[in-house]
């Protein structure tokens, strides 16, 4: 039988989650702009879990902005899905599958553009949700009298401006809107591209003043791996253990955390499901989330990336499976935190994390390719390492060895052979044809022996600073360089 809401009183609440029956009544208090997987596995998430203690009591409209195929999707299943939770958590395996109703209705904007429109003259409404990915938030030339505008900003434009002149300016039916794109301000830079619309599109004064003030542009940091769809094995598994076939089933990993930037009461009490999850966050800047994640998560996959590939490893989880490697990258994150020393990040909150890391990297439900995590790999070394290799400097006892180590399997695994304009990697497992903007650059340095080195360290347009600054690293990187082409990596690790 398919997941609709008639089944739902055949099935084991022990092995599935169901949805309290009074949540199904709840009003729309949300619109959200997107159907994909993230938004599914985190905001939407966290409003049903609300819910069902009774906090939100909102559903949530969702807009498919392209095409119109998840309207008859979601509709076919009255807009229920499940969500496997599985992973590690505080190191035991977790099988948990619920099944989420906080999706009201699943609309498309390409032929339902009034009905989306309509819902703005709830007075229930209060909350707009976005991931359009990267390329949503961006400057366009549309305008709201496009039906619909063709971009995310041109839409939010017009769906506010049908809201304030539906209730007459009132400030007090402002909304909350909260971008989850993983671009930098997004909910700032929403907001400026939303101004944009509305001044091209001649809107009055009065207009711009209240999308301004009224509504309250949250930059937000999302943080959950959120693969999507089961595997056919573990689909097969979960449909057998269920009693029921669900198109829509995707899979999260446990850990999940939603800051959102707060600075009045006025947008606090209208994300009232923050109640319910101690991993949602409302904090006056997300600052130090993003440096946490960037640092000790990101960070740590970079630095351990070229690593694990060298030591013949495909998969995080492979690789997190021997006891050398994970050794290895805890004590990566022991060096990483011994580099953050913002007085505003708390050494056990930074602890916390990091053992959270490595649960997440051993996620035995996970396939994340080593050879995935390395594409664009000097431009993530620059963005999350360099600042820490520098901060190295500046603290008396903060350690470079598993930081160099990582640094020096790095320049291992782009030293690369040139073949009609591609950079070929074929000295450790299967060939990689290297997707970095800097494969060539760094071709011509490998070539160089210890000279190309220096230079390579010197060069400020690749890292943006001088690492031969940094006292004693050059040395250092060219030890680790040769002991793991000597003895490989994980025998390189365990005699350093």
């Amino acid at each position: 039988m398919i997941l609709s809401k008639n089944i739902l009183s055949k099935l084991n609440p022990e092995n599935v989650s169901l949805p309290a029956a009074e949540s199904f009544d709840y009003p729309e208090k949300v619109i959200q702009f997107g159907t994909g997987v993230l938004l599914r596995g985190l905001p939407d998430f966290i409003i049903h879990q609300a819910n069902q203690a009774g906090e939100f009591k909102g559903r949530i409209l969702v807009v498919q902005s392209t095409g119109a195929g998840a309207v008859d999707s979601f509709a076919k299943q009255d807009n229920l899905y499940t969500l496997a939770i599985n992973g590690l958590d505080a190191g035991e395996i977790r099988e948990d599958y619920l099944i989420i109703n906080a999706i009201s209705r699943v609309c498309a904007a390409s032929v339902q553009w009034e009905e989306i429109l309509k819902s703005a003259e709830s007075e229930d409404m209060q909350i707009l949700i976005s991931n359009t990915t990267e390329v949503g938030i961006v400057a366009s030339d549309d305008t709201i009298q496009d039906m619909p505008p063709s971009s995310f900003p041109g839409k939010v434009c017009a769906y506010l401006q049908h809201r304030y002149q539906h209730f007459k300016g009132d400030p007090s039916k402002g909304m909350v809107i909260l971008p989850t794109e993983l671009i930098d301000n997004n909910g700032s830079q929403l907001k400026k591209y939303v101004l944009e619309v509305a001044e091209r599109s001649g809107l009055a004064a009065d207009f711009l003043t209240w999308l301004a003030t009224a509504n309250d542009f949250c930059d937000t940091l999302v943080d959950r791996i959120v693969p999507g769809k089961l595997n056919a094995q573990q689909q097969i598994k979960a449909q057998h253990s269920l009693g029921y076939v669900d198109d829509l089933m995707i899979m999260a990993e446990p850990y999940y955390l939603w800051a959102i930037s707060c600075n009045n009461e006025r947008t606090a009490n209208k994300l009232s499901f923050v109640k319910q999850h101690a991993s949602v966050h409302l904090v006056p800047s997300i600052k130090n989330f993003k440096e946490i994640k960037l640092r000790l998560l990101n960070g740590t996959h970079t630095f351990s990336c070229a690593a694990a590939i060298i030591a013949g490893f495909t998969t995080v989880t492979e690789a997190m499976a021997n006891d050398s490697f994970r050794r290895f990258v805890y004590r990566l994150t022991q060096e990483i935190i011994s580099c953050m020393d913002d007085p505003g990040l708390d050494k056990k909150e930074l602890e916390r994390f990091a053992s959270q890391v490595l649960d997440r990297f051993a996620n035995p439900f996970l396939e994340h390719r080593w050879e995935s995590i390395s594409l664009n790999y000097t431009t993530k070394m620059r963005m999350r390492n360099v600042p820490l290799l520098l901060k190295s400097k500046e603290l008396a006892g903060c350690p470079l060895s598993s930081m160099s180590l990582g640094f020096a399997a790095y320049l291992l695994l782009m030293r690369s052979k040139e073949s009609a304009g591609q950079y070929i990697q074929d000295a450790y497992g299967p060939s990689i044809t290297l997707q970095d903007d800097q494969a060539a650059k760094l071709f011509i340095y490998s070539q160089q022996g210890h000279e190309g080195l220096v230079k390579l360290l010197e060069d400020r347009e690749i890292w943006g600073a001088n690492l031969m600054d940094i006292p004693d690293f050059a040395e250092q990187v060219q030890r680790d360089k040769h002991a793991i082409a000597q003895n490989g990596f994980l025998k390189a690790f365990e005699e350093k």
